[in-house]
C-alpha cells in the first residue's frame, strides 16, 4: 500500500451536450429523465474505434466527472433528496455528488454510435459534464432487482404521487417548447419526496391544502392531500409583474420574452 500513488490524473474522453444546464434540471436518477442526450467525443481518432464494437448493446455504463463540485469540500453526510424525514445519510450509501472524488456512474440506453460520439436515451447529465469512461451494460452480471436497497427502499415507500391538471400539463408544454425549461420533470423531482422541504425548496404554505414552490423565475401551484400522499399541480404562473414585463424593463435573467409570450397564448 506504501508504494501506491496518493494522486491520479484523468482525462475526459468527451462532453455531454445536453439542454439541462441547470443542477436543479436534474433528475435523481436516469431512469427518472425524460430527454436524451449526447457525448461527443474528444478530437482522437481512436474513440470511434473504441466505440465500435458497442454495437448490439442496448445500454451503457457511464462514468462522469460532478465537474460542478470541483474542488468543493466534500461531505461525510449529506440528505438526498429523497430522503426518508430528511434524514441524512453516510455518502457511501448514497449517489450524491459531494464525494471524496467527484466520480458519478450512470446506466443509460445507447440510441446511436457515429465517429463524433455516443447518442444516449434518458439521463441525468448536465450540459458539459466530462465523461471519464464507457462500459457495455451486461444483464447477467449488472441486474439484481431483487437486492435489498438499505434507507432507499423506505424512500420509495414514502414517495408522493403527482398529478397534474390539463391546465399545468398544456402551460408547461408551451414553456419547455419555448425555452427548453422541463417544468414537469421539476415537479416530479422536487415534489416527489419531501415537498414541504423549505431547506432545500423554494416552497411556501398559501393555505389550507395549496402551497406554490418557485422555479427559476416560474410559480407552481399545487395541491396537497397529506393523507393518502398526493399531489395535484393545478396551476404554472409567472412570477414577474405586469411593470416587470413591460417593453423596456431590465431582463437579467433573458427570459421576460418567454413570459410575455406565454401570457399572449393565455390570453388568446
Amino acid at each position: 500500500m506504501s508504494e501506491a500513488p496518493d494522486y491520479f490524473s484523468f482525462q475526459a474522453i468527451g462532453f455531454v451536450e445536453s439542454e439541462r444546464k441547470y443542477r436543479f434540471e436534474t433528475p435523481r436518477q436516469a431512469v427518472f429523465a425524460e430527454q436524451g442526450s449526447f457525448i461527443r467525443f474528444v478530437p482522437d481518432a481512436r474513440m470511434a474505434q473504441a466505440a465500435t464494437d458497442l454495437r448490439g448493446f442496448d445500454r451503457v455504463w457511464v462514468l462522469f466527472c460532478f465537474h460542478l463540485n470541483l474542488g468543493k469540500p466534500w461531505k461525510a453526510k449529506v440528505r438526498p433528496p429523497v430522503s426518508p424525514d430528511g434524514a441524512r445519510y453516510g455518502v457511501f450509501a448514497t449517489r450524491s455528488p459531494h464525494r471524496p472524488n467527484p466520480i458519478g456512474l450512470s446506466c443509460v440506453e445507447l440510441l446511436s454510435i457515429s465517429d463524433d460520439g455516443l447518442g444516449i436515451g434518458p439521463n441525468d447529465l448536465l450540459d458539459g459534464t466530462p465523461v471519464l469512461d464507457i462500459k457495455p451494460y451486461i444483464p447477467e452480471a449488472d441486474a439484481f432487482p431483487d437486492a435489498a436497497a438499505g434507507w432507499r427502499d423506505m424512500a420509495v415507500a414514502a414517495a408522493w404521487e403527482i398529478d397534474f391538471s390539463a391546465e399545468a400539463l398544456d402551460i408547461a408544454g408551451k414553456i419547455l417548447s419555448l425555452s427548453g425549461l422541463d417544468l414537469i420533470g421539476f415537479c416530479k423531482l422536487q415534489l416527489g419526496s419531501n415537498p414541504f422541504d423549505r431547506r432545500r425548496k423554494r416552497v411556501r404554505e398559501l393555505g389550507g391544502n395549496e402551497y406554490a414552490i418557485g422555479c427559476r423565475t416560474w410559480q407552481i401551484r399545487f395541491e396537497a392531500d397529506l393523507q393518502n400522499r398526493k399531489i395535484q399541480v393545478r396551476e404554472i404562473q409567472s412570477n414577474y409583474t405586469d411593470d416587470e414585463l413591460s417593453d423596456h424593463a431590465p431582463d437579467p435573467y433573458a427570459d421576460k420574452d418567454v413570459h410575455r409570450a406565454i401570457r399572449r397564448l393565455n390570453r388568446g
